[in-house]
This record gives structure tokens, C-alpha cells and sequence, in this order.
């Protein structure tokens, strides 16, 4: 019979060979992580070094770059756009697919990022409102395209946390990446897991150490301690959320007397708040992410003023500053201001003077002045027009557009809008505008004095050097004198650029201002008192306070459904290091037809099983858990299988794929010192018996314990050790000549697959295709 087996096996072998080898690619540098984009045949890799590469499915190198941090977790977007990074100290990096520039940093977590997942409504889980709640944006109705971030003369706009060299994507990256609602889950060392819709607006944070777990029939509650995330999974429908968890689990209502069941926990959580109020979410979250991109454009515009401007001033001074002490040098108590008085008005030119004219300063050196003064008068008025002020009056329509959602209070006061934080944000935006026209002027007058005052000042050293005057503008002898009274030794612009500078304001001034209160619209009567920095501050407080109510309210609907723990782990130090293999996936049921409004979906959690916990050895756990986002961990329908890998075989890595299937990377333990072989193996995973989990908690605490160990799987090694290649009942397998090592990367969306070797090789696999005949392989592994 086995004969048979064998001979049926060889013909297999030689018609076809599984899982299409696209090619064999030796690669220079180490891989720690790989993932495949979802929408194209692309491959994000980071080196050990935190390099990121980026190659193309023929294996083209498109970009490379090197963010200068420790990079700990990736992700796509879900459109493929954007390239998600985790950092060790806590940050997240979107990058542009296209050039792999920096789109825009945020800081989530403390401590390291150990996993990403970015998922996206899945266009199958319509509800009623839906169509009546529809998300439109009707900035574009009435605003030319945002501006973007400003850079004048090589100068960047500083480090505002968005591209310096890539500002036309600022814009883009917003609009495209709100298409359709996306969640970016990210999960950390310390048990944190946050939430950005579109990846950039925060809507919610939980800490895993601190949210109560109620599971067993008992509704006892535990609390996990000293938890680390190890992955994290939302469902397409956004329902369902899933951590895998390092942690001791503890009961919390007998601490004292509880054992510490110190492993690897699956936390189940209702996320379902995403799903009910997706369109409200989609609609305060692309307003507050767009408002964002265009304070920060606020924020380097006026950056990039005061620099401007300040190197202006710093040339002015540093050569009028030589003036005070050639006053001082001759002996002579006198001002600057009072030598060019008398010079103004002919009494007389002091010797100090007259040397500083002609001689310090001299005609190079005032024309020198003129042209930085006049240059950076220039850039600031271009600043202003096409950065600052388009950017303050967009974000205030789009506060607008928040104002009259958050009266909406049944449906939005749900997700935490409040309508008075929104009217304070409103009325600061509203003086910003005020203080940006206060400023524009301001500047155009300061360097109108300026001008007119270098024009006299050049006229006087031509006079004083008898030098014709005939192409020297004219220069009006009243605004010198304001020029020498308000400007010489003083700084309007920079004033108004300082934050908690106090602005003085006439009494007759504030007195009308006052008086305006009584017509509505406002209630801050010393906003003319206030920097424009000032006052943009006190804008971006007001923004965290109202945009911090959302976030609080969502977080504390995200509840915990139940717990399941997989695997108990005994040293500490193998707690916080442990790295076995595990893969999250969520399949559509069967029985969920694609015309109900919210579709169930099944989890499936598949790990590898640390040798010798659960007194196994060599095993793959897959569990899966069904039922609604609305039930509790007991009452889900639990089950799941072991498979024993045989003996002389270790699984390397492992992943989910598509519906039903389970990719294994295998490699073959040698004792001897030539390398061993490797396989990749595809089981459907429809073709194991699940064995049922339900009530065994706490009793049990480790339920995968209970279930039979398979080993249906190792027909398929027997004739391995043939060297067959070939399609069983449960599944496929091949052979990789080369020893693997992780990562494994494994794209459902593109049906491929690619395996890093020991020797620094990449392998990439269709997994839908085989090879017809033999001879394929070995022609494309060049």
C-alpha cells in the first residue's frame, strides 16, 4: 500500500511542482522583517541595521532608506499607499510608498511598538445610516487646494513632524488615506494599545494591565500584570479585536492566595463601537486630521518667518551696533537715535556719526542691509499669502463644519464631541485670523519704514562722501523720525512672533474691543494683547482639549470580551523575549451572506508551541473562535487542534493564508554539520478536527492542553525522505534548497510568498501556481 502511495506520489511530483518558484535572489544584508504591500507586488524589508528597503515583486530595488531609529514593527496601509514603522522609543513613522519620504510622525507609545495592523472598513458591512450619513467634504466647494508646507531659499520649515523635501504629499496623504475608514492598531512592550483612524487622529488608547477581565461562568474577574503585547488583529468588520499577550494572570478579587499563571493569553475584545459609529468617526476624524495638517503648516510658516526675519535683523544690528560704541569711543553722551536726529535735521554730524557713515557702514554695507531686509520682507509677505493665511482660514471653515456636527448631540456627543470645547476652539481660531491680519500688516509696515529709512541714510552717505543723490529715492523725513523712535532699538515683527509677549494696547483701543462683546461672536476682549505665537498656542490647547474628549470616550467603550490563555511560560526572562511564531487572521463565515449589514467573522490564531510547555513538543496550535461581537468569551464557540510536527522537523515560521489555509516553513534538524533541508508546507486547515475550548476556564487554565495532539501531517515527511515534492489530501509541500530562517513573509492578497535563507537569499513563491515541469526550478534560481 505504501508502494502505491509512494508511486502515485512520484507521478504527482513529475507533472507538477507546488508553489511556483518566481526566483532565488542572493540579498546583502540580514532581514529581521518583511511584509508584503496589499495591493501591489511589493516587498518592505528591514535590515538588522533599521535600514528599510523596498523592492519590486522581479526584485527591483526602488528606494532605501535609513530612518535612524531602531525599527521594531511594520505595516502597510491598507490601499498599499503608506508604509507604517514602529519604533523602540514609542514612535510611528508613515512613509510614501512612492520615494519612501517621510509623511508625517507621531508619538503613540513609551516604550517600544511590537506590532502594527492597519485594517479598513470592509465595503461589505453596510449599515442603514450609511447612506444617509455619508461622509462629504466641502472644503473643496470653497477653498482653493490647501497649502502646503513653505520652504523659501533652501531654508526648511523645521522639524514639524512632516516632510521637509515632500510637502506636495501632505495634502494628498490626507485626502487619499480617508477614501475609505481605516483604524492603525498599534501595540506596545508595555501593554498599551492605541488606535488612529486614518493612521494619524488618535481615537483611543487601552492599557492591558489595567482593563478587567470577567471570563469563566463564574464572571470572576483577573487582571493580567507585567503584560507585554506580542500582536494585535482587528477584524474588517472593525468588531472584533485580538492581542496576543506575554503577562501573569491574576485573580483580583483574592490576590493574596491567587498562582501567578505567568504566558502567552489571547485577549478578546468588542471593538464594536468602531463599527457602530464608523461615520461619525469618518467624518470628525478627516475634519481633525486635515485641521492637523494645516496647523502644522501654521506652525512652519511662522517657523520659517521668524528665521527669516531674524537673520535680517541680525545683519541690521550687527553693523548698527557700531555705532554706540564710536559714540562712546569720542567721548560724546549721546544715542544713536539722538546723532541721527540732529543729522535728520541738520544741527549737525558728530564725528562718530560721520565716521560710522562713511567709513563702518559705507554704501556696500547699507545696500548689503537693504536687500536682506527687503528680501525677507518679501518672503514673508509670500509666506503669508500663500501659506499662513490660506491655512488659518481653512482650518477655521473646517471648526465651522465640527461646530455644527458636535450639535448633533445623539449622534456625535456619543463619540465624545463636545459642543462647548468646540465653540472655545472656534473663537480661537477666529482671533488667530484676527492676528494674522494684524500681522501682515504690521510686517508690511515695519519693512516699508525700513526702507524708507535705508533710502535717507544712503542719501546722507552720498552727500557726506559728495557723491551725486539723483537716482537715490526719495526718502520721507516723518516716518524717519518714527523709523528712529519705534524701530531702531525695537522689534514689532519679532514681538508678535514670541510666545507670552504682551502686546500694549491704547486705552481707546481696548475700550471699542470691549464694546464689540455686546454684538456676540466673541468673549476673549485681550486677544489684541497676545502674540500671534501666543495666540496660536492657545488655539493648539484648545484643539487637544476638544479632540481629547473623542478619544476619551471611544477608549472607554472598547471593553474586553474574554480571555484565553495558550501557553504558560515559567522564566521571566523567557517571558519578555519569547519570539515563537504566531499569525492572526480573520475568515468571513460561511453562513454570513453578503447582504446583511454586519457580517460575522471567525478569528483564527495560529502559534507555534514553546517545546516543553504544555508538556508537548514540536506542536502548532490553531484556535478558532466564532460568534458575534456582542457575546462574551464563554459564550463564543471556542475549539482548536495540535499538530505534531515528526520528529526531526522544527517549524521556523508560520502564517495564516487566505481562507482556511495555514503555511508552514519547516526545517529539517540535523545533528551532523552539513545544513539540513527545508520545506514549505500549505494545509487546509477544514481538513483537522477542531476540538472544542468552551467552560474549560478556569478550571483548566491551559485548555490547549486537553486538546489531541495530529499527526495527520507526517505521511507527507515520509515520503519527504524520498525527496518528493507533491499535492496530498491535506495539503501541499516543498522542498527549498536552502536552510530558512525568519522572517516569513506571506501576502493572502497577492498570493505570494517569500523565504529568507541562513545565507542571505530570498526566495519568492506564487503559492496558487506550480511549476509544470522540474526543469523550471533550477533555470530560475540564478
Amino acid at each position: 500500500m505504501a508502494e502505491e502511495q509512494i508511486e502515485e506520489a512520484s507521478m504527482a511530483a513529475a507533472a507538477a511542482t507546488p508553489f511556483q518558484l518566481q526566483f532565488d535572489k542572493p540579498i546583502p544584508f540580514q532581514i529581521k522583517m518583511a511584509e508584503w504591500n496589499p495591493e501591489k507586488d511589493l516587498l518592505a524589508m528591514v535590515t538588522d541595521d533599521s535600514k528599510v528597503l523596498l523592492h519590486r515583486f522581479n526584485w527591483q530595488r526602488l528606494w532605501t532608506i535609513s530612518p535612524g531609529k531602531c525599527i521594531t514593527s511594520i505595516c502597510w496601509s491598507p490601499d498599499g499607499k503608506i508604509i507604517a514603522l514602529g519604533t523602540e522609543d514609542g514612535l510611528i513613522l508613515l512613509h510614501d510608498v512612492e520615494n519612501g519620504k517621510m509623511l508625517r510622525t507621531t508619538k503613540s507609545h513609551d516604550v517600544a511598538i511590537v506590532s502594527l495592523n492597519w485594517a479598513e472598513d470592509d465595503p461589505l458591512s453596510k449599515s442603514d445610516k450609511d447612506e444617509f450619513l455619508s461622509y462629504e467634504d466641502r472644503t473643496t466647494r470653497f477653498f482653493p487646494p490647501p497649502p502646503v508646507m513653505p520652504r523659501i531659499g533652501g531654508l526648511r520649515s523645521g522639524d514639524t513632524g512632516l516632510a521637509d523635501e515632500n510637502e506636495e504629499a501632505i495634502p494628498e496623504f490626507s485626502s487619499a488615506s480617508c477614501q475609505r475608514f481605516n483604524i492603525l492598531c498599534s501595540g506596545g512592550k508595555d501593554g498599551c494599545v492605541c488606535f488612529s483612524v486614518f493612521g494619524i487622529f488618535p481615537v483611543g488608547k487601552i492599557n492591558i494591565t489595567k482593563i478587567p477581565i470577567n471570563v469563566g461562568s463564574s464572571r470572576k474577574s483577573y487582571q493580567l500584570q507585567d503584560a507585554s503585547v506580542s500582536k494585535v488583529s482587528l477584524s474588517r468588520n472593525l468588531q472584533k479585536f485580538v492581542i496576543l499577550c506575554f503577562g501573569k494572570l491574576v485573580d483580583t478579587d483574592n490576590l493574596s492566595d491567587s498562582c501567578e499563571n505567568s504566558g502567552l493569553h489571547c485577549l478578546y475584545l468588542d471593538t464594536s463601537i468602531f463599527f457602530n459609529r464608523k461615520n461619525e468617526l469618518h467624518q470628525v476624524s478627516q475634519q481633525a486630521s486635515s485641521i492637523q495638517d494645516m496647523v502644522e503648516v501654521v506652525r512652519a510658516s511662522v517657523s520659517l518667518i521668524s528665521k527669516q526675519w531674524s537673520n535680517a535683523m541680525s545683519l541690521f544690528h550687527e553693523k548698527f551696533s557700531a555705532l554706540p560704541n564710536l559714540i562712546s569711543t569720542h567721548g560724546v553722551e549721546s544715542s544713536s537715535e539722538d546723532e541721527f536726529l540732529s543729522l535728520l535735521f541738520g544741527t549737525r554730524t558728530s564725528p562718530a556719526l560721520h565716521h560710522f557713515l562713511a567709513s563702518s557702514l559705507g554704501e556696500a554695507g547699507l545696500k548689503r542691509i537693504a536687500k536682506a531686509v527687503d528680501s525677507a520682507g518679501r518672503d514673508i509677505r509670500g509666506i503669508i499669502t500663500e501659506h499662513l493665511q490660506p491655512a488659518v482660514e481653512i482650518i477655521s471653515f473646517r471648526l465651522a463644519e465640527l461646530r455644527g456636527l458636535s450639535r448633533w448631540r445623539s449622534r456625535f456627543q456619543t463619540i465624545g464631541l463636545d459642543g462647548n470645547l468646540i465653540d472655545g476652539v472656534t473663537e480661537s481660531i477666529g482671533m488667530l485670523v484676527v492676528q494674522v491680519e494684524r500681522f501682515s500688516r504690521v510686517a508690511a509696515t515695519v519693512v516699508y519704514l525700513f526702507q524708507n529709512f535705508f533710502a535717507w541714510v544712503l542719501k546722507s552717505v552720498r552727500i557726506l562722501l559728495n557723491e551725486p543723490t539723483d537716482q537715490v529715492p526719495a526718502a520721507n523725513s516723518e516716518l524717519v523720525v518714527i523709523f528712529l523712535k519705534f524701530l531702531l532699538d525695537k522689534d514689532p515683527i519679532k514681538q508678535l512672533l514670541e510666545a507670552d509677549e504682551r502686546i500694549e494696547c491704547d486705552m481707546d483701543t481696548a475700550r471699542h474691543v470691549e464694546q464689540l462683546v455686546v454684538f456676540g461672536g466673541f468673549t476673549d476682549t485681550q486677544f489684541l494683547e497676545k502674540s500671534l505665537v501666543n495666540q496660536f498656542n492657545e488655539l493648539e490647547d484648545s484643539l487637544k482639549e476638544a479632540f481629547l474628549m473623542p478619544f476619551t470616550a471611544i477608549s472607554s467603550q472598547i471593553q474586553c470580551q474574554g480571555l484565553l490563555p495558550l501557553y504558560p511560560v515559567t522564566s521571566s526572562a523567557t517571558l519578555s523575549s519569547s519570539c515563537s511564531p504566531t499569525s492572526i487572521s480573520f475568515y468571513k463565515d460561511e453562513d454570513s451572506s453578503h447582504e446583511e449589514s454586519s457580517y460575522s467573522l471567525t478569528d483564527y490564531v495560529c502559534l507555534k508551541i514553546p517545546d516543553g510547555s504544555l508538556n508537548k513538543v514540536n506542536c502548532i496550535g490553531v484556535i478558532k473562535g466564532s460568534g458575534n461581537c456582542c457575546t462574551t468569551l464563554s459564550m463564543m464557540s471556542l475549539s482548536g487542534f495540535l499538530l505534531h510536527i515528526p520528529d526531526g522537523y522544527e517549524c521556523v515560521d508560520l502564517s495564516l493564508y487566505k481562507d482556511n489555509q495555514v503555511v508552514l516553513l519547516l526545517s529539517e534538524t540535523s545533528c551532523s554539520d552539513s545544513p539540513g533541508k527545508s520545506w514549505m508546507v500549505m494545509l487546509q486547515i477544514e481538513n483537522f478536527s477542531f476540538m472544542p475550548l468552551s467552560g474549560t476556564f478556569p478550571a483548566n487554565i491551559y485548555s490547549l492542553q486537553k486538546l489531541v495532539v495530529t499527526i495527520l501531517i507526517s505521511p507527507m515527511f515520509d515520503l519527504l525522505a524520498l525527496d518528493l515534492q507533491l499535492d496530498t489530501d491535506y495539503g501541499k509541500v516543498r522542498s527549498i534548497p536552502h536552510t530558512v530562517s525568519t522572517p516569513f513573509a506571506v501576502s493572502a492578497s497577492r498570493g505570494v510568498a517569500c523565504v529568507f535563507s541562513s545565507r542571505r537569499h530570498a526566495l519568492v513563491y506564487i503559492l496558487d501556481e506550480d511549476e509544470e515541469a522540474e526543469g523550471d526550478e533550477t533555470s530560475d534560481m540564478e
